[in-house]
């Protein structure tokens, strides 16, 4: 009877027995095969459908393309596990053409900006001031016409381009190559020239396009520049980042930061500072920083901290010492919040991080004071937000905004003390990440009374930390590529601690191009330390376990065993490698 009811559809139709082979079909199954003759074969073998995926077909869509045409796979209704299933092939290589073409000229917007333009045309000579703008605009305008995508002026240092995503797809396929040719420009300044890009697509409407690819730029630029960032419905993807972030010479936007600190702070009834989790050296002086600008104000503020470990105990002790500044727990300070309570986030930009998510929901009025590169889950509607990748760190943004405040400096000793370990803990002792603002703001906290040798007490460890830190650099594994591995063993509130400065003795190490250090915390969490000496991106590496940074130095905590972490690290170190290698090529 079935026999008969498949032979006289007017299209192909098959019946696939309980063990996967196909038991008859009709005449037009010819028009899906090269042959008739299926029964008896395999379906899976014919058409790569394994026999389950055939049970959920009709609302998982299956398609398989044979005879250089595209068909829809239909069953019977509600088919079961043992019993014969009927399949219907539905020809939609029509349906499926369009469909393609549609999403292939979907419109994408692309916003591009000239990173650092003030700087690069300040540094140039003034007769060549206009040439490497000049020269970027010819790359840029040449680039988009290679995908026949126009590319109008917004300004001085901007672009839009409006292209199709088929064409997007082709620009991530090079990888974007105009940010390459944008770096390649021969100047006579100390940096090299660079460009910053966002793309935006999406289903719903032009203007969410829009949205996306503003937001892709804010990504772009919050994490560096000279990079890529495509936003989509579905997700972001990141494309180049190989430079350091410049150093921005204009100190502009720190005066009008400081501006609206001040209102805000004068408007609010008290102040709420918190780091990130576990604080280290750097969010706690940037908190101490924070707290003596409210002082001078008049405004009350309270330090926002559970826990600590034991490498702040020596300057968290001195802290308590002086009962000057007020350091609660989270769930005293959640009691505290009133709608004119003024939140300051330093160190973070990411609300998973930080000390207290809860309070960051209760406090409408948000100050984020941060050194880190964006992230796809940054802070997206704080009411001030100083985030500066090319700064060692968030004592140096800090020490910068407290001079903003007034001519006479009013932070003490220790304050002054405080914000240089948090610089001095994130430039490993001014080895790495600093520049000309970096030592600036280092030495007018000298002039601040800071005393180096005290500064020097607060980084003292613990014998059983120091061993601990020699046995690991002791067994570590240099690589062949120039990769270094080292863990710690045992559990430690210092791991952190540790950890960093084990990578950071790594890359003294000759032929070492980067460092990664592993070890556990008291909570079995692994922690990683990434450092780098430029040629490997650690920063897109450690995103890959939930972490961020810079692109010399960055770190991640993970829930897994260390084992487990090292063995993946391993992998995503390997892979970034080659995709390096063949983009070199």
């Amino acid at each position: 009877m079935r026999k008969n009811y498949i032979k006289q559809l007017p299209f192909p139709v098959c019946v696939v027995g309980a063990d996967g082979i196909i038991v008859s079909a009709n005449s037009f199954i010819k028009n899906v095969f090269v042959y008739e003759d299926i029964v008896g074969s395999n379906f899976f073998a014919l058409t790569g459908v394994r026999r389950e995926s055939l049970l959920t077909a009709n609302t998982d869509e299956i398609i398989i393309e044979r005879n250089k045409r595209l068909f829809k796979l239909w069953t019977n209704e509600n088919p079961k596990e043992n019993d014969d299933i009927i399949v219907f092939f539905d020809e939609a290589t029509a349906r499926e053409s369009f469909r393609s073409k549609l999403e292939e000229d979907k419109a994408v917007i692309i916003y591009i900006n000239i990173d650092n333009y003030d700087d690069l045309v300040a540094s140039s000579s003034e007769d060549s001031r206009r040439v490497i703008p000049a020269q970027i605009d010819g790359i840029v305008r040449k680039w988009g016409a290679s995908y026949d995508s126009p590319v109008i002026s917004t300004g001085e240092e901007g672009y839009v381009m409006y292209s199709s995503f088929g064409k997007l797809v082709k620009m991530a396929d090079d990888n974007f190559s105009v940010l390459d040719e944008v770096r390649r420009i021969e100047s006579k300044i100390d940096f090299p020239a660079s460009i910053s890009i966002g793309a935006g697509v999406s289903d719903v409407s032009l203007m969410e396009s829009t949205e996306l690819a503003e937001a892709a730029l804010e990504l772009a630029t919050g994490r560096g520049g000279d990079q890529a960032v495509v936003k989509t419905d579905e997700g972001t993807r990141y494309f180049g980042g190989t430079l350091q972030a410049i150093e921005k010479s204009n100190r502009g936007k720190a005066r009008v930061i400081a501006h609206a600190m001040r209102a805000m702070i004068n408007d609010a009834d008290k102040v709420l500072i918190m780091g990130h989790r576990w604080p280290d050296m750097d969010a706690f002086g940037a908190a101490i920083g924070a707290y003596s600008i409210c002082r001078f104000l008049g405004k009350d503020a309270f330090i926002v901290m559970d826990r600590h470990n034991e490498a702040l105990d020596t300057i968290y002790d001195q802290a308590a010492d002086l009962e000057v500044y007020e350091v609660i727990k989270q769930e005293k300070a959640l009691k505290m919040v009133t709608p004119k309570t003024l939140l300051i986030i330093v160190d973070t930009n990411r609300p998973m991080l930080v000390e207290s998510y809860d309070l960051v929901k209760a406090c409408s009025a948000r100050v984020i004071i941060d050194h880190h590169r964006m992230t796809e889950d940054s802070f997206k509607n704080a009411s001030v937000a100083y985030i500066e990748s090319y700064a060692s760190s968030a004592s140096e943004l800090m020490a910068e905004l407290i001079q903003n405040f007034a001519q006479k400096r009013f932070i003490t000793k220790f304050e002054a003390e405080a914000l240089l370990a948090g610089i001095m803990v994130d430039t490993n002792n001014f080895s790495g990440r600093t520049g000309v603002r970096t030592f600036e703001a280092a030495a007018w906290l000298k002039r601040a009374g800071a005393d180096a040798t005290e500064v020097k007490r607060f980084f003292q460890m613990e014998q059983t930390d120091f061993k601990s830190k020699a046995s690991s650099i002791a067994r570590a594994d240099f690589t062949d590529y120039g990769v270094a591995y080292a863990s710690t063993r045992g559990h430690t509130g210092n791991t952190q601690i540790i950890n960093a400065q084990v990578a950071d003795e790594l890359l003294m190490v000759k032929g070492v191009k980067a460092s990664f250090a592993l070890g556990m915390n008291e909570k079995e969490q692994t922690i990683i330390s990434a450092r780098s000496l430029g040629e490997i991106n650690v920063q897109t590496i450690m995103e890959k376990f939930g972490g961020g940074g810079h692109l010399t130095s960055a770190a991640a905590q993970v829930d897994e065993s260390m084992g487990f972490v090292e063995e993946q690290l391993r992998k995503f170190v390997k892979a970034s490698l080659e995709k390096d290698n063949q983009e070199n090529q």
